[in-house]
């Protein structure tokens, strides 16, 4: 039977990125060599250069991938109205479940930049920007409507984007706390870091409730 033209090497392609992202998240990208990728895979290494020219390439699809799959979900997801606490809260919420999803992709995009050309880096911190734009604005709209404390909305927003993307870093399924119980931690300590007042949290903290009920 003919193959389908493409069929086979889609598949090639991404079992190549699947396990490219659990070799550099355990090894880190300097140790990690075409060949053991190949090993790991079952594809002699030279067929690796048709999908990847270089390691780096490699690399910078995975964290380009992980980048634009990250906006596209939460562009479906974002709240269009509501409160800027209600939407913080989402934002959080679907940043965690985002990541914990994907613990090695975030591993390596969090980890790897320093693997990255300067233009390569400037792509994907590029990304992260447009990204990271939403969270602001955001934050702005909270301080604008007297929600939020008056503080430097760049810093805020680093340090809750370092916050809730370190969750992958400790969290483990089926250990003290569920994933939906770590989600309302983190908006609560989110809301609070923002200078949300306690009518606020509580209204958010209802609302997640009734969802998750």
């Amino acid at each position: 039977m003919a193959r389908t033209a493409g069929s086979e090497g889609g598949r090639t392609e991404a079992a190549i990125r699947e396990a490219a992202l659990a070799l550099i998240a355990r090894h880190g990208f300097d140790a990690v060599t075409m060949r053991q990728l190949a090993a790991e895979v079952g594809v002699q290494a030279a067929a690796l250069y048709r999908y990847f020219p270089t390691k780096e390439e490699l690399l910078f699809s995975l964290m380009r991938a992980h980048m634009d799959m990250l906006i596209a979900s939460w562009t479906a997801a974002r709240p269009r109205l509501g409160s800027a606490a209600a939407r913080l809260a989402a934002f959080v919420a679907h940043h965690i479940a985002f990541h914990v999803a994907r613990r090695h992709s975030t591993q390596v995009s969090n980890l790897e930049l320093r693997s990255l050309s300067r233009d390569r880096l400037s792509q994907i911190l590029r990304l992260r920007g447009t990204y990271e734009k939403d969270l602001r604005q955001i934050l702005r709209d909270g301080v604008d409507a007297g929600d939020f404390a008056r503080e430097d909305v760049a810093l805020t927003s680093m340090a809750v984007i370092q916050m809730i993307t370190g969750v992958v870093v400790w969290f483990r399924p089926g250990e003290r706390l569920n994933v939906e119980e770590v989600t309302a931690t983190y908006v609560a300590m989110t809301l609070r870091l923002v200078g949300a007042d306690d009518r606020e949290r509580d209204d958010v903290r209802e609302r997640a409730a009734l969802r998750t009920g």
